[in-house]
């Protein structure tokens, strides 16, 4: 195969993974979107974790809240807890690298609050961990994750917490749809804060 076969390849597998996820996540992240919208109305704030690409996930969503995503607004209250490199080093160092969240959710997380836990495979262990604090917190859990959710889809309450897992086994499409799917969270949120663009129909 030359090499533009396959990155066509690449291209239609990521659309077809796309066409395939929606019909199982369209729900369930517009129920996220509500949740982060009621929780930040309230002066509550959402927290963001994940290892690696999700660590990326984490800060891109976060600064889209802060900053702005498309719409001109006042900065949203977010946090990514992937960034204070003297907290996860120290962290790491004197409790291990599966506290390095958790510790953080542990001191800022409040009732009411919102964690975003990223992880691809739904096992990391610092993510799960945090998941836990969230919850011992009262905050609302929203997990994303990949290929059949892991122990982080089994650690959620399904009264109270949210799985937005991709249906694929693949690391890279379902990374791509974490992208997606955190532009879309900041989509809904802007759209139920604001409402519509002018000239949307």
């Amino acid at each position: 195969m030359i090499l533009t076969e396959r990155i066509y390849a690449h291209f239609q597998d990521s659309v077809h993974s796309k066409e395939q996820a929606v019909d199982s996540m369209a729900g369930p992240i517009a129920k996220a979107v509500e949740c982060m919208v009621m929780a930040l109305s309230e002066g509550k704030k959402i927290l963001a974790c994940g290892n690696g690409g999700s660590a990326g996930d984490a800060q891109h969503f976060a600064a889209e809240l802060v900053g702005r995503f498309e719409r001109e607004r006042p900065g949203l209250a977010a946090i990514a807890l992937t960034t204070d490199s003297s907290v996860l080093t120290a962290v790491g160092n004197d409790y291990g690298f599966d506290q390095i969240f958790s510790k953080q959710v542990q001191a800022l997380g409040q009732s009411g609050d919102v964690l975003l836990a990223i992880t691809t495979s739904g096992n990391s262990m610092n993510v799960l961990a945090a998941i836990e604090s969230a919850q011992e917190r009262e905050m609302t859990v929203v997990a994303l994750t990949g290929k059949d959710g892991g122990a982080a889809t089994k650690l959620l309450r399904s009264n109270h917490d949210i799985s937005l897992c991709v249906p694929h086994d693949r690391t890279a499409r379902i990374q791509e749809i974490h992208l997606l799917t955190i532009h879309c969270l900041c989509d809904g949120i802007d759209y139920m804060l604001l409402g519509e663009h002018q000239g949307e129909e």
